[in-house]
């Protein structure tokens, strides 16, 4: 694997480097002050950087080779120190319209999606033009195995007919969201449980959608995209919204994972290390008992450790892109699976240091660690929780070492 960047990539580090410090650190104070004032709208200042941002040519840098119509066409070895620095701010991503969930669903739509469905939906998403939610997790089944989920899709004439209680559906609160990529059971009665399932595209505005509430995450309701609970209610579409086929839900929802838990991880990257580079600041200005902080020997091990921490992962997420280049999702699993157990994990312990040694105004709103920890802390469950990967990697290890000793035999 190559540590050095090519001369295209270091140029766009620099530009969006360049953006983030000129543009979207002087815009986060206003960002949540317009927050308070109407908390389910995109704020202005948000749609006056989307605009500089792709004046500028820094604008859908997420998709991969191959997708050129639609972005620059940048590896994923290539976006990791893009998305490492967009995810330093917690309104960075969406500038550059690379933000959760619309990056997953816009690659659904590029990889799966028809013409039709692509002029509809995708080509407005590229254009940031509009905001999109992913409905998968439900309340009443463990959701971490998708193949437990009960929403029904009954293709009744020329339409699908959905029922089903989602909640946690990212993004669904925001009055720009227009569009939901709904995953249900076609064919709840086939034996293979992978073939069981579909995906289908669900306008917001269709009857029957009911946005019941607005779930919380560690207190707040994570606006403006929210995480809403929603009851579809004979919700009715065409039979023409089917992604890909019916039966092929699970295949989307593998191909999705995979681009989406490593874009997680390498803005998780850039959250640790701006907690890693403020608590280092705090520090050396804090003065506590008559020196600086930074010469007590528990600060010291603190600020050591996190950087430590910081690199391990960074290298990691960066050989996992590598892999994904080289081999694709499937060959890259279990080292996804790594990844998604390390970054979250890491990113909460660093930015807890840091909160630690900011003291009570780490946990306020005036800094960006207590909006990234809670961040972090999602992310252990979001995209399948700590434990699944575990026991999924767990499983492939053994299960691989096992013939690599048998083979010895």
């Amino acid at each position: 694997m190559q540590f050095h960047h090519t001369e295209k990539v270091q140029d766009l580090i620099e530009r969006v480097t360049t953006f983030m410090d000129e543009h979207v650190y002087p815009s986060e104070a206003a960002y949540f002050a317009e927050l308070e004032v109407e908390e389910w709208k995109t704020p202005q200042v948000m749609e006056e950087l989307k605009a500089k941002a792709k004046a500028q040519g820094l604008w859908n840098l997420f998709l991969p080779r191959d997708y050129e119509q639609f972005s620059p066409g940048l590896t994923n070895l290539e976006y990791s120190p893009l998305a490492e620095i967009m995810g330093r701010s917690r309104i960075g991503p969406e500038a550059f319209n690379c933000s959760a969930p619309d990056t997953g669903n816009m690659e659904v739509l590029a990889r799966y999606g028809n013409e039709a469905q692509q002029k509809e939906w995708l080509e407005p998403l590229m254009a940031g033009e509009i905001r999109s939610a992913f409905a998968m997790t439900e309340p009443k089944v463990a959701s971490s195995d998708a193949t437990n989920i009960e929403t029904s899709m009954v293709l009744e004439g020329d339409d699908y007919v959905i029922n089903g209680h989602k909640f946690y559906i990212s993004g669904a609160m925001n009055k720009d969201c227009k569009i939901m990529i709904v995953m249900g059971k076609t064919d709840p009665d086939n034996e293979s449980r992978h073939q069981q399932q579909s995906q289908i595209l669900v306008p917001m505005d269709t009857p029957g959608v009911n946005v019941i509430r607005p779930m919380q995450v560690f207190g707040s309701v994570d606006a403006p995209e929210g995480h809403a609970e929603i009851i579809f209610d004979n919700v009715r579409v065409p039979k023409e919204n089917m992604l890909l086929g019916p039966g092929r839900g699970f295949e989307i929802a593998q191909g999705r994972l995979g681009p989406g838990r490593i874009h997680h991880c390498m803005r998780l990257i850039g959250q640790a290390q701006r907690a890693l580079e403020m608590m280092s600041v705090r520090a050396e200005e804090r003065v506590v008992f008559g020196k600086p902080m930074s010469k007590q020997q528990s600060v010291r091990e603190d600020i050591a450790k996190s950087a430590c921490e910081i690199e391990q992962a960074r290298l990691l997420v960066l050989k996992a892109a590598a892999i994904m280049d080289e081999g694709g999702n499937k060959a890259a699993k279990d080292i996804i699976a790594m990844i998604k157990i390390v970054t979250p994990n890491m990113a909460c312990a660093v930015i807890d240091r840091a909160m630690q040694i900011f003291g009570a105004v780490g946990l306020s709103q005036d800094t960006i660690l207590a909006g990234g920890y809670a961040y972090a802390r999602t992310i252990r469950l979001a995209d399948g929780p700590d434990q699944v990967h575990m026991m999924q990697l767990g499983r492939n290890l053994a299960r691989y070492y096992s013939l690599v000793e048998s083979n010895k035999s």
